[in-house]
């Protein structure tokens, strides 16, 4: 993404680094006692073996289903907002980014915990991960 293009939207598939002040700015309002982040970075390791790479890939509409589920959990005073990462993603950095602004924490907490399971189960992204070892294999969601 270009500087010319602008920040993304709420909702976006972005290739490069997440903007979580971004996604909690587009949440957020002065009506709100409660901003609650969920940021999932890239860990490694998995099941044991040591991860030295992870790549995500996303259908060409992925988008559009991140959209639906920040679109599902809005509300009258619930907003929410995420972004996924794809492309290579180095160890340590952010994947996916959910902000949530509501009122109370309580909601807030709820709501985020709610999407982010959410995105994990019906987003259509997919992670391919190479190991130390020199093996690589496409991973399945688990929520």
């Amino acid at each position: 993404m270009t500087e010319a293009s602008g920040p993304p939207p709420p909702e976006s598939i972005v290739e490069g680094p997440l903007d979580r002040a971004a996604c909690e700015r587009a949440a957020a309002t002065d009506a709100d006692g409660a901003v609650v982040t969920f940021v999932g970075t890239v860990r490694d390791h998995h099941d044991g073996r040591r991860v030295v790479g992870l790549r995500y890939e996303a259908h060409p509409r992925a988008a559009e289903f991140l959209e639906r589920v920040c679109v599902a959990h809005r509300g009258p005073d619930v907003r929410v907002a995420a972004q996924h990462r794809v492309g290579e993603v180095p160890i340590g950095e952010a994947a996916v980014v959910v902000a949530v602004a509501a009122p109370h924490r309580r909601e807030a907490f709820a709501v985020c915990a709610a999407v982010i399971d959410e995105i994990k189960a019906t987003v259509p992204i997919w992670k391919y991960e190479t190991y130390a070892d020199g093996d690589a294999e496409w991973q399945v969601p688990h929520c």
